[in-house]
């Protein structure tokens, strides 16, 4: 009984992450958007805590962890490129790797390119 057990929370654990998919757009700031409903002038920043994704025009909002994953990324990206002869590009491009609940993605992985 205990080997089915754990064969079935193990097919459970596996079906879940079979559900994953890619999503890449712009992050946004889910608060501004919320405000404003307009992609335009709410573009993501460091400062950032609520983030938002625009795919194709379709905006998902990240979930807890996947604020967390994304204000790390915003960070590490501002690290990278904090080269003061560029000028800001405003919009942010992220690779996102998440489960679709409704409007909100349940995010693995996120990559800010």
């Amino acid at each position: 009984m205990r080997k089915l057990l754990a064969l079935s929370g193990l097919l459970v654990a596996f079906s879940v992450m079979a559900f994953a998919e890619t999503y890449t757009g712009h992050l946004l700031d889910a608060s501004c958007y919320a405000q404003s409903k307009m992609v335009r002038n709410c573009e993501a920043k460091v400062s950032t805590s609520q983030f938002a994704l625009d795919v194709s025009g379709k905006v998902y909002r990240l979930d807890e962890a996947g604020n967390a994953k994304a204000a790390d990324a915003m960070k590490t990206h501002a690290d990278r490129s904090a080269d003061p002869s560029k000028p800001a590009t405003g919009a942010v491009n992220a690779k996102v790797t998440a489960t679709a609940d409704g409007d909100t993605l349940k995010t693995e992985s996120i990559q800010v390119q």
